[in-house]
């Protein structure tokens, strides 16, 4: 017997349903393709991969080159979803049709958390480069001041969220693209004495930390691609969800190709992977001072810059649309349901001032509560890809049996490398629980997605009694 769809108000507004309660559908193909593009160059690339060279030396390529491969597959399956069944709520709602309301209200949820704890974050490093630049404002007022302004734009039409994702995924995209030909330039010896493989095989090897430090470069290298669901959320208020999440994900692949493993390619062939610079300092600055490029360091932090607002800008979009999606489905209070001129209000508040509140915890908790959050954040990802894989296992075969038109994405290698990604996925959960930061990581993440499971199910044998007694 074929499953009973359920549907959100995004997806199918009920008869009568009064236009003004339903998203607008504002973003154009071009903002969606260069938030797809955008979206793969983060704060966590031009800074923090900058941790995880340090940790894993020039091996950080193959980390990068696995990692990309996972995400590549991961995305892949959400287009193929996203594209037959476009909705506000992507996976959590392919979820909840798929597999039940746990797992529906489990990956919604965790990747919400995710998503604030991430504004929380890159609203800190934010205001910490402006202050440094603008000194008499404390870095808390910076922080506010970009928490209101990015409120405000989210409040507005979705159109407004669009542009500015457009023009900040254009800097970035100049940025690394500039990176990427100054790099080749330099290992080619244009700036210089072409540096050869000395730096890959030289300084303890291409593997100097062996087996414990490409652990450790994984959760970084992991970490830095967190986000990219995004576009899957963006596309169901587009003119044409089903064509534009396909298009935006069928050129995922070269893009993180080029622009990750291309780049970081590029700085272990240029600079040692022990110079304390790369750490301290970022991969990026390093490479661009070691070429001779006039003011590598404000270049690289007002790109850094950038990155950090198109991340909090990104993060408050989505965030707000996975809690409009969540409660409109039963799942979380319903005031955060509330849509004024086809904005989700009520939810970019909350999702907002939860962002702030986190903020604040990062001031007066940094080592408790703060920490807390970001551990449980870092494995959100995990999460929500695990639950995507199972969702994707059970509604690709479905859609074949019952409505294969709707399939204009499909999954490569089906279903054997969905099974190899979700083994994938597993065997980082147990290289973290292989050390003590990892473990403490895993722990906190299962009371919370304990908890969050648990009222799914309460939900889904709650709603399954009023079905019967109905």
């Amino acid at each position: 017997m074929s499953r009973t769809i359920t549907r959100s108000p995004q997806d199918s507004p009920e008869a009568g349903q009064n236009s003004e309660s339903v998203l607008s559908h504002g973003l154009k193909q071009r903002h969606l393709s260069m938030i797809a593009l955008g979206g793969v160059i983060g704060a966590g690339l031009f800074v923090g991969s900058g941790v995880g060279i340090a940790a894993a030396g020039p091996a950080i390529v193959l980390l990068f080159m696995g990692t990309g491969a996972l995400v590549m597959l991961i995305m892949r399956m959400l287009g193929e979803m996203s594209a037959a069944r476009p909705s506000t709520g992507s996976f959590s709602v392919h979820a909840e049709e798929e597999i039940g309301s746990w797992a529906g209200t489990t990956s919604g949820w965790m990747y919400w958390l995710m998503l604030c704890a991430g504004v929380a974050a890159e609203a800190t490093a934010a205001g910490t480069i402006m202050h440094s630049w603008v000194s008499f404002i404390p870095a808390y007022g910076w922080v506010a001041l970009f928490m209101v302004f990015f409120c405000a734009s989210n409040l507005t039409a979705v159109k407004n969220f669009g542009e500015f994702e457009f023009w900040f995924s254009a800097v970035k995209v100049a940025a690394i693209v500039a990176f990427l030909v100054l790099g080749v330039l330099g290992i080619l010896g244009v700036f210089g004495s072409a540096p050869g493989t000395s730096h890959l095989t030289g300084h303890g090897g291409f593997f100097p930390t062996g087996a414990a430090g490409l652990a450790a470069g994984l959760l970084t290298t992991i970490s830095g691609f967190a986000g990219l669901e995004t576009v899957t959320i963006a596309a169901a208020e587009s003119d044409n969800p089903s064509r534009n999440v396909a298009r935006a994900v069928r050129t995922a692949v070269w893009r993180i190709a080029v622009f990750y493993i291309g780049s970081m390619a590029v700085v272990v062939t240029l600079v040692p992977w022990n110079d304390p610079k790369v750490a301290k300092e970022g991969p990026y600055v390093t490479v661009l001072d070691q070429l001779g490029i006039p003011a590598a360091g404000t270049i690289m932090q007002i790109v850094v810059l950038v990155a950090l607002l198109s991340a909090m800008n990104a993060n408050i979009y989505g965030s707000s649309r996975m809690a409009y999606s969540l409660v409109n489905r039963g799942q979380g209070p319903r005031f955060l349901g509330k849509v004024t001129r086809g904005v989700p209000a009520a939810a970019v508040l909350a999702s907002c001032v939860f962002g702030f509140v986190a903020v604040i915890a990062g001031i007066v908790w940094p080592d408790t509560v703060f920490a807390w959050l970001l551990n449980i954040a870092g494995c959100s990802v995990l999460v929500v890809w695990s639950i995507v894989c199972l969702t994707q296992l059970k509604m690709r075969r479905r859609l074949e049996r019952e409505t294969p038109e709707l399939l204009s994405v499909r999954m490569w290698g089906f279903p054997y490398l969905t099974w190899l990604t979700l083994a994938a996925i597993l065997g980082v959960f147990a290289v973290m629980a292989s050390n003590a930061d990892g473990r403490h990581q895993l722990i906190g993440t299962a009371v919370v997605v304990a908890v969050l499971a648990g009222a799914g199910h309460l939900k889904q044998r709650r709603d399954r009694r009023a079905a019967e007694s109905a």
